[in-house]
Parts: structure tokens; sequence; C-alpha cells
């Protein structure tokens, strides 16, 4: 027989929140891709499917696009979905990764307190944070946060934090702190 539930609200962390919310997406747009594919196999129809057809491809006559992102990906996110990821993931950059591993601000370890306009850094940063998130997990046993720490966050952060990495133009000095995007290759090079 199950326990009755408590009458009190349960209380969750700011930061495990974050968490809870993005691996709450994750299974959403998991269970929608397993929901589509069982339809696939046992041989439904696509009006059959869980999806209904979107407006752009209901009139030619194509499949259906699926309603949610096709990847956890922040770059493959757009809108409110785009905005919401990248709040939690600055929850999670801010209040648990730069108090922890953030380290000095040198010339050989420049920072950019203007990270979210970092294209490169949000990317980096994104993946690093998905797998955290995979080994810090109870199912990613006693070695998971050894495994991060070494696959996951030191090539990361040596990435970032490179003197030829997005933030090179950046701060240097906590001091002194400046903010500066880099050109990308081939950014107003005309091609004749």
């Amino acid at each position: 027989m199950s326990e009755p539930l408590p009458d009190e609200p349960v209380r969750v962390a700011d930061h495990d929140l974050n968490d809870l919310v993005s691996t709450m997406n994750r299974l959403v747009t998991e269970t929608h891709r397993q929901g589509e594919t069982i339809a696939r196999l046992s041989g439904e129809d696509e009006e059959d499917c869980t999806t209904d057809p979107s407006p752009a491809s209901a009139g030619d006559g194509g499949p259906a696009e699926p309603e949610g992102p096709s990847s956890i990906f922040i770059l493959a996110l757009a809108g409110q979905a785009y905005e919401e990821e990248l709040q939690a993931l600055g929850t999670w950059v801010e209040r648990l990764l730069l108090p922890v591993y953030g380290r000095e601000i040198t010339t050989g370890r420049p920072w950019c307190f203007e990270w979210r306009e970092h294209p490169e850094a949000i990317a980096r940063l994104h993946g690093l944070w998905l797998a955290w998130q995979q080994f810090t997990d109870t199912e990613a046993g006693l070695a998971g946060p050894a495994t991060w720490h070494r696959d996951h966050l030191d090539p990361t952060w040596l990435q970032l934090r490179a003197p030829d990495g997005p933030f090179g133009a950046c701060t240097t000095s906590p001091a002194r702190p400046s903010h500066r995007l880099l050109a990308a290759p081939g950014a107003g090079v005309e091609v004749s």
C-alpha cells in the first residue's frame, strides 16, 4: 500500500528546479519521439500519429513536422524554448559553475561577464551542463562526477578560457571588465 501524500507542499531549491525543468523538457521530447517511432513500427498512417500536421506541411502532402524540438541542444531551440533554456543555463553557470570552477581571471584565462552574447560560449556551456546533468545523476554511478570532470569540464574550460578562445578579446582583469565579440571567419569579406 502506498503512503498518503503529505499535506504540506514540497519545496524545491531554485537550482534543483531549473535542472528539473530541463530534465522534464528532455523527457517530454524523448517520449514524443518514442511515440512517433512506435506509431511507425506498428504500421499506423501518418494521420493516426500523435502529432497534427502543421499548417505549412498540411497542404503539400509532406509528412508533418514534430511539434517539439528535434534536439535538446540549445542552438537547435528557438523563441521561448531557447530563452527558457538560456535562463536555466545562466542559473547553473552563475550559481554552481563559476563559484566552484571559475578561478582567477588572467590574460591566460580570460572570461566575459557578458558570456550570453558569445554563441560559442553558449553552445559549449550548454553541452557542459547537459553532461553535468547526466554524469551527476545516480544512474551514472559512483565514477560519474569524476568522468564529468575529466571528459567534459576540463576540455571545455580549456577551450573557453584559452587566450585565443571566444573570450580572447574580453576581460583579462576583473578590475577592468571588457566585452568584445570577435568577427567570425569570412565576416565582411567579399567573394568575387
